[in-house]
């Protein structure tokens, strides 16, 4: 009889109870898993304490020993520059896995951090990973049930990630609800550039077009006025948490230029067919894009085929 997954053996550890810690600690907690979490301040632990987002929740770091897998959920800047403390908090056997938004640096920060306490050994556990699930919401009060229910969980393993640990990742991903995909490390970053963090630059261009060319154009606060739900939702990541743009976009800055050039190239195109006045053209690529646009928008349920 094959033994039952590492998080019905040992509790499983959270570092962070924001919206992703937080939202995993209440699906896991509902599936019957014991959840440790080490947050920053004590008052944050009191206020998880109360949601109920974990078993035990501390300030110390000692609160993660006995867990058998650490799921990393910082925000990317402390995920890349964590407390120095941290590495040698985390159980020295445990799996240890991450939510960051990029994944090749990522893991060549951990490995570096890894190798840097005496711990090679464990990069082999180490599992990068990405839950494709999120709100507007941060912070303790932010973690909602349910939250990764149908929404991809990417993992991105290299040659020598072990598979005993890549297996317990997942079983945690489909544990809450989620779909499971991997893939190498710079496709899943040249993928996020493209529908992740293109739209947030996208998004702010966007923004200062209208305030700008409105303001050129004398109109006063009238587009301010008349703005409804399409620029809302057009522009909605744009307006998001300007701290977090700039990092995605300085982390992945190469897969993010060239996904800036593909869609430099599309509005040159789409500007084109309107000065020639080319409208069959036109309805033509409006047509496609109604087309595609379930696609990206998870209509198709299946994930791409797994990469070995």
């Amino acid at each position: 009889m094959p033994p039952s997954p590492l998080c019905e053996r040992h509790p499983v550890g959270i570092v962070g109870l924001g919206l992703i810690g937080g939202s995993l600690g209440l699906d896991l907690l509902a599936s019957g898993v014991e959840v440790r979490a080490l947050v920053h301040r004590q008052s944050t632990a009191e206020r998880a304490q109360e949601r109920g987002l974990a078993t035990v929740v501390g300030t110390d770091p000692a609160v993660l020993q006995g867990c058998g897998l650490v799921v990393l959920a910082l925000p990317l800047d402390r995920l890349l520059d964590p407390d120095p403390g941290l590495v040698s908090a985390l159980p020295p056997d445990a799996v240890l896995t991450d939510v960051g938004s990029v994944k090749a640096p990522v893991l060549r920060r951990w490995r570096q951090l890894l190798e840097g306490a005496g711990r090679a050994a464990q990069t082999e556990l180490f599992v990068a990973g990405h839950p494709m699930a999120g709100t507007a919401s941060a912070g303790v009060e932010a973690g909602e049930a349910h939250l990764f229910q149908g929404r991809p969980w990417v993992a991105t393993p290299d040659a020598d990630t072990d598979p005993e640990a890549l297996a317990a990742v997942r079983d945690l991903a489909e544990r809450v609800g989620a779909r499971w995909i991997t893939c190498a490390a710079d496709d899943h970053d040249r993928a996020v550039a493209l529908i992740s963090h293109l739209p947030v630059l996208v998004g702010a261009a966007l923004l200062a077009t209208a305030d700008r060319a409105s303001a050129a154009a004398g109109l006063g606060p009238l587009a301010r006025f008349l703005a409804s739900t399409g620029f809302a939702d057009t522009t909605r990541v744009g307006g998001g948490n300007p701290e977090l743009g700039t990092l995605m976009a300085r982390t992945n800055r190469d897969a993010l230029l060239a996904a800036l050039a593909a869609y430099r190239g599309s509005i040159a195109e789409l500007e084109s067919l309107v000065a020639d006045q080319s409208w069959d053209a036109l309805a033509a690529g409006l047509t496609q894009a109604q087309a595609l646009r379930p696609a990206f928008l998870g209509a198709d349920p299946s994930p791409p085929p797994a990469q070995p």
